[in-house]
């Protein structure tokens, strides 16, 4: 049954297949699922002090109040049994998460002390704000200074995790190095707290049916959500389904079943009745986890000729009182650049907060920053261009480990951006260029890297007679366009045109998935996804004893009356004890100041990416350049505003937390460069989500140092910093 070949889908810039849906209102998120006109509301009331206890809480006016239905507190909250559940890499894995309403003791500012249900949300939020609470209030360490006083090191548990995070890890003499090295600089940077602002708000909607729980959720990882559930009420995982089709954006911030989704669950039970659970913008600064407040101690010694002899970098991250939360922030020193004698130092910070979570790149794009910085601090010292000190030091292999790269791209990254950009142009010197308008320009580099992330998942494929392909996976898509991608590897394998075949996803009755984060969803799923779809043809040509392999899968299934289903789990495991594998970017900023006011704009950043096989270059490049805009509001615009008093967030809105807009946004330039990896994964494919972010803020941040002369080392680069700091006479004008 020869056919016409299908072309190749994958690497074409295919547009998003869910894109109508989403353009139309028909793609339906968590909060918009209806399970019924009997549906009610409950609203979170918060404490409102950073440690202590419940002395008394009064919660009769809510009770009165009209359509309230119940009002849960830990007076009459049903006990749960809240069994053991850590899963890496989303939950902590020293600690035990909050349990919900089963006690008197309140942790951290914000934190739910009780829970208004009600006929209608504006219902529930008046019986809310009736509940009267008082508290036996006890000392908290509310300010990141007090907590660095009394900072530990990261308990050994930690070790023994994917993260093997120790206090110490380093190689050679650091100190003789040191003392041996022709230029030195050492100094520390600050990155605030970022929290979480994604477009849509956490939501669940809980519903039982008998001693089955249906939960419409916002969630990356549906199936972590199903067995963090099954814990906490001691019921069998296949009892619970966990629904969530689309997300509006996460970022890493709904990856843990956060508090609010087990008071769903448990209000529904209560009442018997569907309960939907939407957090406020204000609440999600209490209840979500964000980017850790860090302060970070960069040391490099150098020769003459700007070989790196030895690095020292130090990391303090906060973390809440009752979970020690780990990000990778040192790992990357430990093989980005060729030194014989480096060491990195971690330790936590416990405060009176939430626990912080992952938000986009956790930890390498935090420690990438500090690093680069220092790197451009060292390059300034040795009056040598920032990009020629970073070529100097390539390293052959990744010294940290000992093994050969699976390939590394870094110097073609470099010139391909410095081509884009024009970096031939920059004057090396400090506040020398001015544009026509005289605002002082600056140019700044710095290196991105993220780690290749592969882990066990699940596919299924279903081939219908009318020669139809339904693919399925229980994954997430968030925005980087994982319905697409999915269907165009599905696509290829098969051998079917990309609007014969439909993936569904985001469900925990399809098949288990890995968490859509860490830039693994490709690797891991799009390879189950190909390993299925391979199956599935050969069983429906076995079965229609067709011999010709270039036969058109179409027509063979047309000759089958009944479908034909494979499921396939990925079981090509990285060769992680043979490579170090890593995907690499080189990023350039511009930026204009201007000199009296000190208002930084950035016209340009350039981009360029070693990710492996691209498999859409469309939404890849959508990834960067969110990732682009990302990093420049953690180098200019984000920082959580901590109150002294009770730790608590003092900007939790969008009209005081800054974010970036379409007004700050001017020309960003993503590329890729030509990228073969055998060794990753069979897809070939390394992931740019997180990549995109890492290298943005150092280059921002760098180039501000280029424009000005001032070197700005606790973000965000504001105006009053530069205007505070000593100027140059050339930055004066």
């Amino acid at each position: 049954m020869p056919g016409a070949a299908v072309r190749p889908v994958v690497g074409q810039p295919v547009s998003r297949v869910d894109g109508r849906l989403k353009v139309t209102g028909g793609a339906t998120y968590a909060a918009e699922f209806d399970p019924g006109p009997d549906m009610v509301y409950g609203v979170i009331v918060g404490s409102t002090i950073a440690n202590g206890r419940i002395a008394a809480i009064d919660t009769a006016a809510a009770e009165a109040a009209p359509g309230v239905v119940a009002v849960l507190t830990h007076q009459n909250a049903p006990r749960l049994p809240y069994q053991r559940h850590q899963q890496l890499p989303v939950d902590p894995a020293v600690g035990e998460r909050l349990h919900n309403l089963q006690d008197d003791r309140v942790r951290f500012q914000g934190q739910t002390v009780a829970l208004a249900v009600a006929r209608t949300f504006e219902q529930a939020t008046f019986a809310a704000s009736l509940v009267e609470v008082t508290y036996d209030e006890e000392p908290a360490v509310t300010t990141f200074t007090a907590a660095a006083r009394h900072a530990v090191p990261p308990d050994p548990v930690w070790a023994q995790t994917m993260f093997g995070f120790r206090e110490e890890v380093g190689r050679g003499n650091v100190d003789a190095a040191m003392r041996e090295a022709s230029v030195r600089t050492d100094a520390e940077y600050v990155i605030p707290r970022e929290n979480h602002n994604p477009i849509e708000i956490p939501a669940t909607i809980a519903s039982w049916q008998g001693d089955q729980l249906i939960l419409w959720d916002k969630s990356q990882w549906v199936d972590n959500v199903r067995d963090e559930m099954a814990s906490v009420f001691d019921i069998p995982a296949e009892n619970i389904r966990v629904i969530s089709r689309f997300v509006g954006g996460a970022f890493g911030s709904a990856l843990r079943a956060w508090p609010h989704v087990a008071l769903a669950a448990m209000a529904a039970r209560v009442v018997d009745l569907p309960v939907k659970l939407v957090l406020t913008r204000r609440q999600m600064f209490n209840l979500i986890g964000y980017r850790p407040h860090t302060v970070q101690r960069v040391a490099l010694g150098a020769d003459g000729n700007g070989r790196l002899m030895a690095i020292r970098h130090e990391g303090m991250a906060e973390t809440s009182t009752y979970e020690q939360y780990a990000e990778n922030l040192l790992n990357p020193t430990r093989y980005l650049y060729s030194c014989p004698n480096v060491v990195t130092r971690y330790r936590f910070a416990p405060m009176n907060v939430q626990t912080p979570t992952a938000m986009r790149a956790p930890g390498e794009v935090s420690g990438i920053y500090a690093l680069e910085c220092a790197m451009d601090e060292l390059a300034v010292a040795l009056d040598m261009d920032p990009i020629e000190l970073r070529m100097r030091n390539e390293p052959d292999r990744d010294e940290d480990r000992d093994l050969p790269f699976s390939s590394r791209s870094l110097r073609e990254c470099y010139r391909v951006a410095a081509e884009r950009f024009g970096w031939d142009r920059r004057d090396p010197s400090p506040a020398s260029m001015r544009d026509a308008q005289g605002n002082l320009v600056g140019y700044g580099c710095a290196t991105g890297t993220y780690p290749t992330l592969y882990s066990p998942a699940s596919a299924r494929a279903v081939l219908h007679p009318d020669g139809t392909a339904v693919v399925s996976s229980a994954s997430s898509d968030m925005g980087p366009g994982t319905y697409t991608s999915m269907t165009q590897v599905a696509a290829d394998a098969l051998g079917l045109p990309i609007d014969r075949v439909r993936f569904e996803l985001g469900d925990t009755s399809l098949p288990k998935a890995t968490v859509h984060g860490g830039s693994m969803t490709m690797a891991s799923i799009g390879t189950a996804v190909q390993m299925a779809c391979v199956q599935a043809k050969r069983q429906a040509f076995e079965q229609a004893r067709v011999s010709d392999p270039e036969a058109e899968l179409g027509g063979v299934m047309r000759t089958l009356s009944e479908p034909v289903e494979a499921i396939a789990q990925n079981t090509a495991a990285q060769q992680q004890a043979n490579y170090s594998m890593h995907s690499f970017g080189a990023v350039i900023a511009e930026v204009r100041v201007d000199p009296d006011l000190g208002l930084v704009r950035v016209p340009r950043i350039v981009g360029a990416y070693g990710i492996g096989r691209v498999v859409n270059p469309k939404t890849a490049h959508s990834q960067c350049i969110g990732g682009m805009v990302m990093g420049l509001g953690m180098a200019l615009l984000e920082q959580t505003i901590i109150d002294s008093r009770n730790a608590r967030p003092a900007n939790s809105s969008l009209a005081d937390y800054l974010v970036p807009v379409n007004a700050d946004i001017h020309e960003l330039d993503a590329t890729f460069v030509q990228e073969v990896d055998p060794h990753v994964n069979p897809l070939g494919v390394k992931g740019a989500g997180e990549l995109a972010t890492i290298g943005v803020a150092p280059a921002i941040v760098n180039a501000v140092y280029h424009a000005t002369g001032v070197r700005v080392r606790e973000l965000p680069v504001t105006p009053e910093k530069l205007l505070a700091a000593p100027r140059s006479a050339a930055a004066r004008g």
